[in-house]
C-alpha cells in the first residue's frame, strides 16, 4: 500500500465534475420528504471509495476510503495526507480498507476499531480482520488485531465487515459467505456451518475474548464469537441507541436483499431460504422463502437496492425523522427511510433517488444525515449532510 499526494491532488480537482449530474445538481438545492424539506451540503470531496464515517467527540470526521487510506476531515477541511499507522491491506474487488468506529469511551481511551479485507503471507487469499489502535498525533498508535475471521478465501468478495457496539461494551461484527456458491446441499452451505465464520455475525468482548454467554460457547465444533447465522453479506450494522437492538441489512442475489432484526443463536436462512435468484440465468437457488427454525426478514427488497450502510435516526434537526432508520442503496442509488414499530413497518419513504451509490449513512454530532456516495469505477465522490431547510 503507498500512498501518491500527486493523485490526491488531480482527485480533489476533478471531484466537482466527475460527481453524478443529480447530486451536482441537487447540491444547496431544497429537496422535500414527508416531513421535511432539506438541502444537500459537500462535507468533503475528492475521496475514492468512501467505504465508512466516524464522528469522534470533539468534531473530528474519519472516513475510510476503500483503496486503503484512512482520511481525517477537522473543523470542515479534508487534510491532505491519509493517516498512518495501517496495517498491510488485500486491496481489490469489494476488498480494502473498510468500516471504522469509535470506542464508546473513546473521549477517555482514544480507541479506535478498523474492519479491513486482511492478506494472507503470499497475498493469495484474505480474510477480514480487525485491528484497534489509538487515535493520537493524527496517526494509528499501538494497533492491535483484535480479530481474524475463519474465512479466508481466494475471492474477494463478500467481506461483510460492519462493525457496531451496543450499551454494553460489547463488539458486534459482520462476516460475508466470502462468495461460496448456494449450490448442491444448500444445508451444508459454510453459512450453515457453525465451525466457520462465513456468512455470520459474531460478538465479542472490546478486546476481541470471547463473552461467557455467547449463544455457541458450549456448542461442540461451534466457534464461540459466532452470534447469529445463516447470512449472505451484511453491509449495514447498528445497535439502535434506544432499544439496543441489533439490526443488519444484507445483500440478497439478484432480488432479496433484506434487513433483520439479529436475536443471538438465531439462524437468518442463507442460502437455504430467501426471495432472491440466481443472477443472470434467475433460475432459482432457494428451497423456498420459509423454513422452521430460521427467521423471516423484516423488510425484503425485490428487485434488490444493494443495502449499504445502516442508521437509527435520533437527532433534533429532523424531528419528524426520530424513529425512523436510514438504509443506503447502492445499485438501487437511493436512501430508504422506515418508521418502525417494533418489526413492524409504518412509514416508507425514498430520498435522494438516483443521486448516487450511496455506501455510508450516519447521523452527525450536529444531528444532520450525513452520507458516502460512490463510484463503482473508482472516480472521486463526496461525503455530503442533510441539512434541513427552515
Amino acid at each position: 500500500m503507498s500512498n501518491r499526494p500527486a493523485l490526491f491532488a488531480v482527485a480533489s480537482l476533478l471531484a466537482s465534475s466527475l460527481l453524478t449530474p443529480a447530486l451536482l445538481n441537487a447540491q444547496g438545492e431544497p429537496q422535500r420528504s414527508v416531513y421535511h424539506q432539506y438541502r444537500v451540503v459537500t462535507v468533503a470531496e475528492g475521496l475514492v471509495n468512501p467505504w465508512s464515517m466516524a464522528f469522534l467527540p470533539g468534531g473530528d470526521l474519519l472516513i475510510t476510503e476503500r483503496p486503503g487510506r484512512l482520511r481525517l476531515v477537522r473543523n470542515g477541511r479534508l487534510a491532505a495526507e491519509p493517516v498512518a499507522g495501517l496495517p498491510s491491506i488485500r486491496v481489490g474487488n469489494q476488498g480494502g480498507l473498510l468500516d471504522v468506529v469509535p470506542h464508546p469511551d473513546f473521549a477517555r481511551n482514544r480507541l479506535v476499531y478498523i474492519s479491513y479485507s486482511k492478506p494472507s503471507e503470499d497475498d493469495t487469499r484474505g480474510t477480514t480482520a480487525v485491528i484497534r489502535a489509538r487515535f493520537e498525533n493524527d496517526r494509528l498508535n499501538d494497533v492491535q488485531e483484535i480479530f481474524e475471521a475463519q474465512a479466508w478465501s481466494q475471492g474477494q468478495g463478500h467481506y461483510g465487515s460492519r462493525l457496531a457496539f451496543d450499551r454494553n461494551g460489547y463488539l458486534f461484527i459482520t462476516i460475508g459467505d466470502r462468495q461460496v456458491p448456494p449450490t448442491g446441499d444448500l444445508e451444508r452451505h459454510p453459512s450453515q456451518d457453525l465451525s466457520t465464520h462465513h456468512g455470520k455475525i459474531l460478538r465479542l468482548h472490546d478486546d476481541g475474548r470471547v463473552p461467557t454467554d455467547n449463544p455457541f460457547v458450549n456448542t461442540p465444533g461451534a466457534l464461540p464469537q459466532i452470534y447469529s447465522y445463516g447470512h449472505r453479506n451484511p453491509q449495514g450494522l447498528i445497535v439502535h441507541p434506544v432499544t439496543n437492538e441489533v439490526w443488519a441489512t444484507e445483500h440478497g442475489p439478484q432480488g432479496g436483499d433484506e434487513l433483520n432484526l439479529i436475536e443471538a443463536g438465531k439462524n437468518y436462512g442463507w442460502p437455504v431460504i430467501g426471495f432472491g435468484v440466481n443472477y443472470r440465468s434467475g433460475t432459482a437457488i432457494h428451497s423456498g422463502t420459509v423454513r422452521q427454525g430460521m427467521e423471516q426478514p423484516v423488510k425484503v427488497w425485490v428487485p434488490s437496492i444493494a443495502t449499504s450502510g445502516l442508521m437509527a435516526y435520533t437527532g433534533a434537526p429532523f424531528n419528524g425523522w426520530q424513529g425512523s432508520v436510514f438504509v443506503g442503496g447502492l445499485a438501487g442509488e437511493v436512501l430508504v427511510r422506515l418508521k418502525l414499530d417494533g418489526t413492524r413497518i409504518i412509514e416508507e419513504e425514498q430520498l435522494l433517488t438516483r443521486q448516487g451509490r450511496v455506501r455510508d449513512v450516519r447521523q452527525g454530532l450536529d444531528g444532520f444525515v450525513y452520507l458516502a456516495f460512490e463510484n463503482r469505477m473508482g472516480q472521486p465522490t463526496s461525503v455530503v449532510r442533510l441539512e434541513p431547510v427552515r
